[in-house]
């Protein structure tokens, strides 16, 4: 018997119902569509909120996946619902959406897993967990033929980012992505919000791994992911690819209407040209 895990957000952050869901995810795809095109994906950073919210925001870095050949998808998240101090990869064997169940990629999981004792297999984080959840519509739109690797990071530590970054770069291929969901600062004014993001913006944009946890633990900033983020960021430099590109950056402002207390969203790709 398949151990499958179901939607716990479907219609609540994205539509239940499998038809309004791909018309919401056309619409978003067809609004942020760009010419660009990046051969060498490492991977992307997008974020996790209602679609309504941050849909737009992550369908421009999805939307530079589209005629890739990409089998493998390893998404990191933080854990909103439970606390626990390791890093959690899904064991099941597939995860649910309205739109079919993706497979996952059980040989890469333990390939990871087995690189260090702080990162485990097993169900801790991911029940109720929507940041991995909320992208898997995405990549089912705009991919073909692939698996995915959810891992929800319990404790982001530095200890199990650079576990974790260790463990993703030793697996990492031409067919192999990274989709680090995150959003960014939470419940501040527009005016402050933005100048706390522009930071985790500027470094992303120049791959500052120092700076970025520097800032983030002088509170200089914030990302409710920052953990995912700075993996990505660590396995690129392990990997050396040396290029990021800031995609878009929003709040929940532009949906509520509210700039009292926001919520930050970013995307942004990483690769080598």
């Amino acid at each position: 018997m398949l151990n499958i895990r179901k939607p716990v957000v479907a219609g609540m952050f994205y539509p239940a119902e499998r038809i309004r869901l791909l018309d919401e995810l056309n619409i978003l795809l067809s609004v942020t569509y760009t010419n660009i095109s990046i051969k060498n994906i490492f991977g992307i950073i997008v974020p996790h909120a209602g679609y309504i919210y941050s849909g737009k925001t992550a369908a421009y870095a999805y939307n530079l996946l589209k005629d890739h050949d990409i089998k493998n998808v390893i998404i990191i998240s933080p854990s909103h619902r439970e606390y626990f101090s390791s890093v959690s990869i899904y064991n099941g064997d597939s995860f649910e959406t309205p739109l079919g169940d993706v497979e996952i990629n059980k040989e890469l999981a333990a390939k990871i897993a087995g690189t260090s004792a702080n990162i485990t297999l097993g169900t801790k984080g991911h029940l109720q967990e929507h940041a991995i959840e909320v992208q898997v519509p995405f990549l089912q739109q705009v991919l073909t033929s692939f698996k995915i690797v959810p891992i929800v990071m319990g404790d982001q530590r530095i200890k199990n980012v650079e576990d974790l970054a260790a463990g993703i770069a030793n697996v990492m291929d031409d067919e192999t992505i990274i989709v680090a969901s995150s959003d960014l600062s939470h419940y501040h004014s527009r005016t402050k919000a933005d100048l706390m993001d522009s930071i985790v913006e500027t470094d992303v944009a120049n791959l500052n791994y120092d700076e970025l946890i520097r800032n983030l633990n002088s509170k200089n900033c914030e990302a409710c992911g920052a953990g995912s983020i700075l993996t990505l960021i660590k396995a690129a430099s392990i990997k050396s690819v040396s290029k990021a590109t800031i995609l878009h950056r929003t709040d929940s402002g532009d949906t509520s209407g509210d700039e009292t207390e926001v919520v930050g969203y970013l995307s942004a790709v990483l690769y080598n040209e």
